[in-house]
């Protein structure tokens, strides 16, 4: 016993060793994308998993990909594995074989997770883990990380005519509107393409990433070098797409592309969703061009330089260069810095936006008129288009597909133009700042005076934002036209009194911000005569701003199970709204919980059962309310609500609520216990701690105990019992130890602590500590605080004796085949727990080879050994050793032998555990020897021996009865003897064996006949006697009994009593029978004739009755003569 502590001592070392050397350095280590990953519903999923770190990292290895959803993170669900097909559990498996869940190898250390098409309830913690088919475990075989699924709040629309036609020159303008309400931080990047009907795949024309940096597509990079194209971003969701001088490879459909980029956490980006708008139809006309040559000599020229009001501004451009026939150009008029006018290469004419409406009224012309010359009329004219005019022109180089390259500009000199006003009676009155909501109806008001004729008016945006014009003009007979970006819009123009002109723009944006400029002209006989214009400036408050949230609560400080009321107060204008709420809890990212849109429609995050939601209209505000409903911890954090208002197919986000602390705290723990202050144990007897609850408990509750051992101030884990009753032992307590502990618990509940064998370094204090657990409202478990009690435990060492209580030699005699027991009583030191024994029982047979042989031995462990002994084999098979007290020790003897008998002795060692754990002896003791006769069972044999005698002429039968026998196994032998006389000599007649087998000794054949109707009745009988068949008839009973030993024996022999049969021939005995008759019928005559004379003397007597009435036939008057004597 000690080898084998010391060795597991050693073990022990060894491992903590090896540990210690190998701390920190784990063999395998698997990685999976940090989390979380968020991804969008609908869209496909990717997750890449490897390891590293098996022996033979060129064998694929096998993976497995669970998940734990929100509604049950404790539950594990397996999705696919790349070993098992039947991995997968009935939610997936039809999607795992549909191929629309995989999991491919990429190399052998590494794989792919792909779902196609990410569903709501997709969302969970994933759990990837290696299959490790080595036979050691050393690193990490198992990571985990979380994918949340959110709603797709992608919006992108393109606004305008869904075909558009062009020439060749033209200049294109159009606009993408392109917005997002995810909560989470996002990036947008904007790309539009052009699809042309002959190819494919649709070509990037310019794109804005989500750095907000522009790059041309392929094919378009040198027109983007030359300013041709460019796209810009106007406000937070416009993005207008500019083409100067179409070409005819621009023809095909034109759409925009949105994509929406969110950064996970290992800080790369990835597009969460993508989508297209409308797409638009763009067809580009192609023009014949002239072979005219322009020059890089650019004059400017005016016909008058000082004008009035309403007078014709006319400007001449000419240029000159050589080579004149095989040169384009592109010439522009230009005030200061604002374009007006430009003529292509191919002779198309292009406006500036700001000259659009005049153009198309007809107060603006331009126009080649020479081959080197070029004009442009302004008529009439305004005391806003004095200053300083110049002209510009630009050589076109053409290659042969007809695309133009555009060279370097060239200016003129700088023409002054003055113009002054008139004396005309026609003033302009507006209000100089107008400012609206977003969404709200823009009324602009132009008041007019000093009227003398017909009135026209021109109501025209100028944007700073955007170059795209906008105009709606009503003309002198009352005909509204809308031009750019009104066309679509619900605007109308209006003269609602004579002295008054108004502009009505529905639902105005951001983007309608600007100067608005109302251009009144007087005309006299269908001719302008007069104009003038007034400008406002109209500030759009974009509706995100007038839109106020606050987030406030009654109760965010609560118990578990407590039900929490947030509200989200809305305040502002009445529009469309998408509300979302969203909790933030460890980490940094916001997880939304439900998002309300402004149809209505409701679209709830992970696990919404514990919420609800309530919304309030009141007067000045709108109250959402979130409703938790028995809060558990898993509904704390730091909550807030978010707000985008939906206009015109765009969200724009409202600034956030401030977060607002949810706190969810544990009950407050009622538990009480009970447990000894003190105890008392003997050393190596067994002792129970008891720790009681005593306070109420709740019917859910659970408890969780600790054992702590606390000796010299430090305190150390003994065992611990978790809610679910699962024990565990503390990491300081060695093998032997445990072994020796044991923790129950009881109803009530009472756990309590067992320590077998104590021992003196067990003494101490024993911490009980109890913790209660309840469920909350998820089913979630959460613990109370910790309740604690001592015992103090005190070892004492008993004193050692021992006394065994025969001391003299027994005698013992017992029949063979019985059960012999052979007690051994200890009278002293059994009763103290600490104190085992070793028990062997030493045999002396009646054989000088056998004197004091170890029969059996139970040692001090419990351990029962047979020592070997070939000779003691058979008697070893049959003991049974038992101990039914402490202090008792019987040996059993099953069916004694007659070779059992013999001297048995009893000798006891009484074993102790030291300190350390080693058993040492203490005493040694041993009983009386007993001396045991095992003997064969007693004769008691007994026979009827009636002696007969009988003559006979027929059959006769010769029984044989036993009254006695020795035991109840015995069996018998039975044989009938027969001898003339009784100085002849005996014959055997007829014998039956114990076996049951029958043998005619005297070879009579058929006349004899054998009966056994009782175990111990036998007959025998003579069917045909004839004379020389008499004589003397016994039988002869022998007893057998089965010897353990030595097998059947004969025991007894015993003889019934003579029958003397005389055997007569029949006719003898028809003559003495007859004989007799003749006698018995001579007998019946002479009693008859007796019984006459009788008769008759009665009946005389009674004649004469009257003299003889005193005498009686016995009393006669002549007494009886007497015996005559020898005279007579």
């Amino acid at each position: 016993m000690k080898c084998s502590l010391r060795s597991c001592w050693e073990a022990s070392v060894l491992f903590w060793l090896g540990l210690l050397i190998h701390c920190g350095e784990a063999r395998v280590l698997t990685e999976v994308q940090a989390g979380p990953l968020y991804r969008v519903v609908d869209t496909p999923l990717s997750i890449s998993c490897n390891t590293s770190g098996f022996s033979s990292e060129s064998i694929p290895k096998e993976f497995q990909f669970r998940i734990k959803k929100p509604a049950n993170p404790d539950f594990e669900i397996n999705i696919i594995s790349t070993d098992d097909e039947k991995f997968s559990y009935a939610v997936y498996a039809q999607r795992v074989r549909a191929k629309t869940i995989t999991l491919t190898h990429v190399s052998p250390n590494s794989i792919l997770f792909e779902i196609q098409s990410l569903q709501k309830n997709d969302e969970g913690e994933y759990d990837c883990a290696v299959v490790n088919k080595e036979s050691t475990y050393d690193g990490v075989y198992s990571v985990s990380t979380i994918v949340k699924v959110i709603d797709n709040s992608l919006s992108v629309s393109s606004p305008g005519p869904t075909s558009l036609s062009y020439n060749e020159g033209d200049d294109l303008t159009l606009i993408c509107q392109a917005s997002s309400n995810t909560v989470q931080h996002t990036h947008l990047a904007l790309t539009w393409y052009l699809h042309k009907d002959n190819e494919d795949n649709a070509r990037p024309i310019i794109s804005l990433d989500r750095d907000l940096t522009v790059s041309p597509g392929q094919g378009f990079d040198e027109r983007y070098k030359a300013g041709l194209i460019r796209l810009d971003k106007m406000g937070e969701t416009t993005y207008t797409l500019k083409m100067a001088e179409l070409e005819l490879s621009d023809q095909g459909r034109v759409y925009c592309q949105a994509q929406e980029w969110i950064q996970d956490p290992d800080r790369s980006w990835y597009c969460i969703i993508q989508k297209d708008s409308e797409k638009t139809t763009l067809n580009v006309k192609a023009r014949e061009v002239a072979p005219d040559t322009l020059s890089l000599v650019v004059r400017i020229s005016a016909q008058e330089t000082a004008l009035q009001e309403g007078q014709e501004l006319s400007l001449s451009c000419s240029v000159d260069t050589q080579n004149l026939e095989e040169r384009f150009f592109s010439v522009a008029w230009l005030r200061g810095n604002v374009e007006l006018a430009r003529i292509g290469p191919t002779g198309i004419l292009s406006v500036g936006p700001q000259y659009s409406v005049r153009e198309k009224e007809g107060e603006l012309r331009a126009a080649r008129v020479g081959n080197r010359d070029y004009r442009l009329i302004l008529q009439p004219v305004r005391t806003e288009d004095q200053g300083e005019y110049l002209c510009r022109a630009w050589p076109q180089d053409r290659d042969q597909n007809g695309a133009f390259t555009q060279g370097a500009a060239q200016d003129s000199s700088s023409q002054l133009i003055s113009i002054s006003a008139t004396e005309s009676g026609l003033t302009i009155e507006m209000q100089d700042t107008v400012s609206v909501n977003e969404g709200d109806r823009l009324n602009l008001i132009c008041k007019v005076d000093g009227v003398k004729g017909q009135l026209s008016v021109t109501w025209q945006r100028k944007s700073e934002s955007t170059a795209q014009f906008a105009s709606v003009s009503l003309s002198q007979d009352g005909v509204m036209e809308k031009e750019g970006d009104f066309v679509n819009r619900k605007v109308r123009a209006m003269r609602p009194a004579a002295d008054s002109f108004t502009l009505e723009l529905d639902e105005v944006t951001p983007l309608d911000s600007g100067e608005y400029e109302c251009a009144v002209s007087e005309w006299k006989s269908n001719s302008k005569t007069n104009s003038k214009s007034q400008t406002a400036t109209v500030t759009v408050v974009p509706a995100e701003s007038l839109v106020k949230l606050s987030l406030i609560s009654r109760n965010n400080n609560v118990t578990v199970g407590d039900n929490v009321e947030l509200m989200c107060r809305v305040r502002g204008p009445r529009m469309p709204i998408t509300l979302t709420w969203s909790r933030q809890r460890d980490q940094p990212t916001l997880d939304n919980i439900l998002t309300l849109y402004s149809d209505g429609a409701i679209s709830w995050s992970g696990d919404q059962h514990r919420y609800q939601l309530k919304v309030q209209n009141k007067v000045n505000e709108v109250i959402h309310s979130l409703l938790i409903n028995g809060a558990s911890h898993r509904e704390a954090g730091r909550y807030q609500c978010r707000v985008s208002v939906f206009l015109q197919n765009v969200n724009k986000k409202v600034p956030p609520s401030h977060p607002l602390a949810v706190m969810v705290h544990n009950r407050v723990s009622k538990l009480a216990l009970t447990s000894p202050k003190t105890l008392t144990a003997d050393i190596n007897t067994d002792i129970e701690i008891k720790c009681s609850v005593t306070s109420e408990r709740s019917v859910s509750s659970r408890y969780a105990v600790t054992w702590l051992f606390q000796q010299q101030a430090e305190e150390k884990v003994i065992v611990s019992s978790d809610r679910d009753a699962l024990i565990t032992f503390g990491p300081w307590m060695e093998q032997q130890h445990r072994q020796r502990i044991s923790l129950r618990r009881t109803k009530g509940p009472r756990f309590e602590l067992t320590i077998q064998q104590t021992q003196i370094s067990d003494k101490g204090s024993y911490i009980c500590k109890v913790v209660e657990w309840l469920p909350d409202p998820h089913g979630d478990w959460y613990q109370l605080s910790p309740v604690a009690r001592t015992t103090l435990l005190t070892v004492t060492e008993p004193a050692n004796d021992l006394r065994l209580d025969a001391k003299e030699q027994q005698q013992l005699v017992a029949r063979e085949g019985d059960k012999v027991e052979l007690k051994c009583n200890i009278i002293s030191g059994a009763s103290n727990p600490s104190f085992f024994y070793k028990v062997s029982w030493l045999y002396t047979g009646q054989s000088s080879l056998v004197i004091n042989v170890t029969l059996l031995e139970l040692d001090h462990t419990g351990l029962l050994r047979y020592p070997d002994n070939q000779a003691l084999r058979d008697l070893q098979g049959r003991l049974h050793l038992t101990r039914p007290s402490q202090s008792s020790f019987l040996l059993g003897i099953q069916r004694a032998h007659e070779s059992d008998s013999g001297t048995y002795q009893c000798l006891v060692d009484q074993y102790q555990l030291d300190r350390e754990g080693h058993w040492q002896q203490k005493l040694s003791d041993s009983a009386g020897p007993i001396m045991l006769t095992v003997n064969v069972a007693e004769k008691n044999l007994s026979v009827v021996r009636n002696e007969q005698e009988w003559n006979v002429s027929r059959a006769f039968t010769i029984p044989c009865q036993i009254t006695k026998q020795s035991s109840s196994e015995s069996e018998f032998q039975v044989t009938w003897f027969w001898k003339k006389d009784s100085e002849a000599e005996q014959q055997p007649i007829f014998t039956a064996y114990r076996n049951s087998t029958l043998q005619d000794r005297f070879v009579m054949g058929d006349q004899l006949k054998f009966d056994h109707p009782l175990p111990t009745h036998f007959n025998l009988t003579l069917l045909k006697p004839r004379p020389e068949n008499s004589g003397l008839y016994f039988c002869e009973v022998e007893e057998w009994l089965p010897s353990l030993s030595h097998g059947w024996r004969k025991v007894a022999v015993e003889k019934s009593g003579y029958s003397t049969v005389n055997v007569y021939e029949e006719a003898f005995f028809e003559r003495q029978h007859q004989t007799i008759t003749w006698i018995f019928v001579a007998l019946l005559i002479c009693s008859l004739v007796v019984i006459s004379v009788l008769v008759l003397i009665i009946c005389r007597n009674k004649a004469s009755g009257g003299k003889k009435s005193d005498q009686t036939l016995w009393i006669e008057q002549h007494p009886l003569n007497a015996k005559p004597n020898a005279e007579e």
